[in-house]
C-alpha cells in the first residue's frame, strides 16, 4: 500500500479539522468511534404530495394525477408514460425498469423488477464475432441483437393493480395528448439528436418520427407521434395484452427481424411469456439509518450499500464535504465496492448472487479495513464475501442513458423509479412510435473470462445486470426521510452514493448534495467533475497518490425529501428537471 512522506502527511493533517486532527496517526484510519447524534425528529405528517422528474411536462403529467385523488403509483406511472413521449433518448415503455414503493399504512416497502429480458434462444456467442472476440459497443448496439423484451408496461399493470387508485386509462391522457397534440423540443433533446445525422442513416423510422425537413429537430420546434398515441390508445382501454399480444407483439418482432440471422429474434412467445417480477428489497442500517434498495439482478443496491458500509468507520462527517480526504476515501471505497459487484452480480434465478454477504456488516468492515486514508491500494480485487461462490470478475458495457422520477402523496405513499432503454435513443429501433431498448448489452459481451463463465452473460429468458439504484431512506424512527435515484449507466451508482453521503453526513438539503461534484473511475484514475469544488478537489487528491482529472461529469438525479415544511422534491441542477407540490 502507498503511503505519504511524514512531511506530506503533517501538511495534509493541518487541512483536516482539529477533531480528526488530534486523532489522526499516519498508519491509522480516522476513525469514528460513535455515531453521529441523531436529528431532529421526523416531522409529523406528509403535508401535500410531491413529484419530481427530469422533465416538466412529467412532471406536470404526475402533479396532474396527485390532484385527481391518485396516489404516488398513479403519479409516478403517469411520469413513465410522459417520458416515453418527450425524453424517448432516455427511457420509455420500449424499455424496462425498476419499482419501489413504500406503503403509508402498513410500513412496508416493496419492489418490482421490470427488467428486460433476454429472448428464449439467446446464447452466450450473441455478442461475438466470427473470430470469437467481443464486438465493440458501436456494433453490438444498433439494431435488433441489443434489444431484450420490454418489461416497463407490465411492471406498470403489477404496481397500479396494488396501489392505484386512479382507473388506468386515465393515467395514459397526459401522454397521449403529448403524442397527439405534439411537444417542444428542449434543449437537451435537441442536443441528442443533432448527433444522430450519420447514426440514423440505416434508421428511417426513426428519422420519420424525429426529423423536420429533412434534419434532426431543433430546439423550441414541435414533434407529433401519432403512432405512439394510437399504441398508447390501445395500451389505455385493453390493458398490458394491446402490448405484450397482437399487433404490437408483432411489430416489436418485425423491428429486430433484420438482425434474425444473428439470433436477435423477439417472437410472440418471448413477448406473451413476460412477467414483472416482485423481489424481495435490499437493506442496511447505516449509521443511524435504514437504506434500501433494489436486489439483483440491480448491482446498484449491493453497490450503493458497499460503498457507506466501507465508510461508516470513518467519521465523514466531522471530515466534510471540502476536506479532499472524504473524496479519497469514497473513491476507494468505490473501487473495493465496483470489484465486487464484477465479480458477483448478476440475474439471480440464473446466478448464485451472494447479496446479503455483500451488505454483511462483518465483510464490509473487513474491506474497510483495506482503506487507508492517506494512500491508495495497489490493486482493487473483489472480496469473498459470506455465501459467495468462486467467481471469475467481468465488467460489462453499460452506456450512459436511463431517467429516475419520485412521487409521495398526501398519504405518504412513496414511489422511487429509474426506467430506461439503456443508450440514448436505446437500439434506434422504433416499434409503434416507441423507442426500442438496447438493453442486452448491458450484459457481458464476452461470455467467458480466464476460461470461466461470467455471472452476467447472455443466457436465453434471462436479465441483464444493471446499475440502475432507486433508493428509499429511513430516519431512526423507522420513518421515510428520503427517496432518490439517477440516470448515468454505471455511474448511477455513485451519483446516488455521493448524494446520500451529501444528506446523511454532511447534514445538506438534497438539493444541495445533489449538486456536488460527481465522481467516478477513469481506468486507472478518477474523474472529478470539472465544477469549482471539483477542480480544487481534483488537485488536492493527488497527496494521497491518486491520479485524478477533472472533466465533465453530469447526471440527471431526482430526489423527494422530508423537511420541517413537508416533502420538498429536488431535481438536479444539470438538468431540465422540476418539481411540483401538490
Amino acid at each position: 500500500m502507498k503511503h505519504l512522506s511524514l512531511t506530506i502527511a503533517a501538511s495534509l493533517l493541518a487541512l483536516l479539522p482539529a477533531k480528526i486532527s488530534a486523532q489522526a496517526t499516519i498508519s491509522a484510519p480516522v476513525l469514528a468511534p460513535v455515531a453521529p447524534a441523531a436529528p431532529a425528529a421526523t416531522p409529523s405528517g406528509t403535508g401535500p404530495g410531491v413529484v419530481t422528474s427530469a422533465d416538466p411536462r412529467a412532471t406536470l403529467a404526475g402533479q396532474e394525477m396527485l390532484r385527481q385523488g391518485g396516489s404516488a403509483t398513479d403519479a409516478a406511472l403517469a411520469m413513465l408514460l410522459a417520458l416515453t413521449v418527450v425524453e424517448p433518448q432516455s427511457s420509455g415503455i420500449g424499455g424496462g425498469g425498476f419499482f419501489l414503493h413504500h406503503d403509508a399504512a402498513s410500513g412496508v416497502m416493496s419492489t418490482i423488477d421490470g427488467r428486460e429480458k433476454a429472448p428464449r434462444g439467446a446464447v452466450p456467442t450473441r455478442f461475438l464475432r466470427a473470430d470469437g472476440t467481443p464486438m465493440p459497443m458501436a456494433e453490438a448496439v444498433p439494431g435488433g441483437l441489443s434489444v431484450g423484451v420490454p418489461g416497463n408496461i407490465a411492471l406498470m399493470a403489477s404496481a397500479h393493480k396494488r396501489w392505484g387508485k386512479l382507473p388506468w386509462a386515465r393515467l395514459f391522457d397526459p401522454a397521449i395528448k403529448l403524442a397527439d397534440e405534439g411537444y417542444v423540443v428542449n434543449a437537451t433533446l435537441a442536443a441528442m439528436l443533432s448527433n444522430t445525422t450519420t447514426a440514423w442513416e440505416k434508421f428511417p423510422e426513426t428519422r420519420a418520427i424525429y426529423y423536420i425537413d429533412g434534419r434532426p429537430a431543433r430546439a423550441g420546434e414541435r414533434i407529433r407521434n401519432p403512432q405512439l398515441a394510437a399504441l398508447l390508445r390501445e395500451i389505455a382501454a385493453r390493458g398490458p395484452d394491446a402490448f405484450y399480444r397482437g399487433q404490437t407483439a408483432t411489430a416489436i418482432s418485425a423491428a429486430v427481424a433484420p438482425d434474425r440471422v444473428r439470433g436477435a429474434v423477439i417472437d410472440r412467445v418471448d413477448m406473451a411469456a413476460y412477467r414483472a417480477k416482485d423481489r424481495a428489497p435490499l437493506c442496511m442500517h447505516y449509521r443511524i439509518y435504514k437504506i434500501c434498495g433494489m436486489g439483483p439482478p440491480s448491482s446498484g443496491g449491493t453497490t450503493v450499500l458497499g460503498i457507506l458500509g466501507m465508510l461508516e468507520p470513518f467519521d465523514m462527517k466531522a471530515m466534510g464535504k471540502d476536506n479532499p480526504m472524504s473524496w479519497h476515501l469514497i473513491a476507494e471505497a468505490m473501487r473495493l465496492s465496483y470489484a465486487d459487484r464484477d465479480a458477483y452480480l448478476g440475474d439471480p434465478d440464473f446466478v448464485d448472487v451472494p447479496a446479503a454477504g455483500l451488505v454483511d456488516k462483518n465483510y464490509l468492515r473487513s474491506r474497510s479495513r483495506l482503506i487507508s486514508p492517506f494512500g491508495v491500494l495497489p490493486a482493487y480485487l473483489p472480496g469473498n464475501p459470506p455465501g459467495a461462490q468462486p467467481r471469475t470478475a467481468a465488467k460489462s458495457g453499460e452506456i450512459t442513458g436511463t431517467t429516475h422520477f419520485v412521487a409521495v402523496d398526501g398519504r405518504g405513499e412513496i414511489v422511487s423509479m429509474t426506467s430506461t432503454v439503456e443508450g440514448l435513443f436505446g437500439s434506434q429501433l422504433v416499434a409503434r412510435g416507441m423507442i426500442l431498448n438496447n438493453e442486452l448489452t448491458d450484459f457481458t459481451l464476452a461470455p467467458e473470462k480466464d476460461g470461466a463463465p461470467v455471472a452476467n452473460r447472455v443466457q436465453g429468458n434471462k436479465r441483464p445486470r444493471s446499475s440502475m439504484s432507486p433508493t428509499i431512506v429511513y430516519g431512526p424512527d423507522g420513518k421515510p426521510v428520503l427517496a432518490l435515484g439517477s440516470a448515468g449507466g454505471p455511474r448511477i451508482i455513485m451519483h446516488v452514493a455521493k448524494t446520500l453521503i451529501g444528506v446523511l453526513d454532511w447534514g445538506l438539503p438534497a438539493r444541495d448534495a445533489i449538486a456536488l461534484p460527481n465522481i467516478y473511475m477513469a481506468g486507472d484514475g478518477d474523474i472529478i467533475e470539472n465544477t469549482p469544488m471539483g477542480q480544487r478537489l481534483a488537485t488536492q487528491v493527488a497527496v494521497f497518490g491518486r491520479t485524478t482529472v477533472s472533466a465533465a461529469l453530469g447526471s440527471k438525479v431526482n430526489a423527494a425529501q422530508l423537511t420541517a415544511g413537508g416533502w420538498q422534491g429536488a431535481p438536479d441542477p444539470r438538468s431540465p428537471g422540476t418539481a411540483l407540490r401538490q
